[in-house]
């Protein structure tokens, strides 16, 4: 739940910042007739998106468990590969987003029509990737006993508080250091994509796609019971399963070994740099 949470509240945040700074550059701009065309943009967005979870959800029913397990398998080794390119794009590019994305509605000026294609693309593609992660995310959880409403209440919590986040920053009522703000989310959030990570390549093994399904590296489940308040924090934070595979505990350790490594060099190097933008809404 917490996972999901994170990965809501994250992703929600980002689609709302830009629906902030589009609004609000709009509206500062004496353009504000053109508004409704951005929240037609991020309507169609989040149609998509919830288009997107339903056939990930659906699609696969009535092909056999091996299909089952291989395609799910694909989906999360694709949905942890754009959550890691999302931690590193967004640490780098928040600085830059309000010119970024206020360049692009100047272009549009003469083309108010093309308001609806920004906010689709920008907000859809945070709904897209978020789908497909969660999707991945609950059916791991929901492998090891956690009950199908704990990682959609997490994730649907964290988007509430990420409407809520984005509204404040853009009514002024709070002012976010977002260099940080990815910065922290980005390394918790490669812990948690490790083990989204790890359960995919558990799928492929139960699919036959790989070996090991029955090579254990450690079996705790009769020890720390998943419904137990450990196996709860446990799954919770660090994503992992009561039992794991070998191939599992090495995808996971290599996994966050070389990506936090990544992640920690392009902090250190100052990418992105320390400065904040508390102004990020109202410039």
């Amino acid at each position: 739940m917490v996972g999901n949470l994170l990965i809501g509240l994250r992703e929600g945040l980002e689609a709302a910042l830009v629906v902030s700074v589009l609004i609000a550059y709009l509206v500062k701009s004496g353009r504000r007739r053109h508004v409704p065309f951005v929240w037609l943009g991020t309507a169609i967005a989040a149609l998509v998106s919830l288009g997107f979870g339903a056939a990930l959800t659906f699609g696969p029913r009535g092909l056999t468990d091996e299909m089952q397990d291989s395609i799910a398998g694909f989906l999360s080794i694709l949905a942890v590969a754009l959550v890691t390119w999302m931690i590193f794009w967004m640490a780098k590019a928040s600085r830059g987003l309000v010119t970024q994305l206020r360049g692009q509605v100047d272009s549009s000026d003469a083309k108010p029509w093309s308001l609806v294609l920004i906010a689709a693309l920008a907000v859809g593609r945070e709904g897209l990737e978020t789908a497909l992660f969660l999707w991945a995310a609950t059916r791991s959880a929901v492998q090891v006993g956690t009950p199908t409403a704990e990682p959609l209440i997490g994730a649907l919590t964290g988007l509430v508080l990420a409407i809520g986040l984005g509204y404040a920053i853009y009514a002024g009522a709070v002012r976010l250091n977002l260099t940080k703000f990815f910065t922290v989310t980005g390394g918790a959030l490669i812990v948690i994509a490790a083990g989204v990570l790890a359960y995919g390549f558990h799928d492929l093994q139960e699919g036959d796609v790989l070996p090991g399904e029955h090579l254990l590296a450690y079996d705790v489940s009769a020890t720390i019971p998943p419904d137990s308040l450990v196996g709860t924090l446990v799954k919770g934070i660090f994503n992992l399963s009561p039992s794991a595979t070998v191939l599992e505990v090495a995808v996971w350790l290599v996994y966050v070994v070389v990506v936090g490594a990544l992640f920690i060099r392009s902090v250190r190097r100052g990418v992105p740099k320390p400065a904040s933008n508390p102004q990020l809404v109202r410039n």
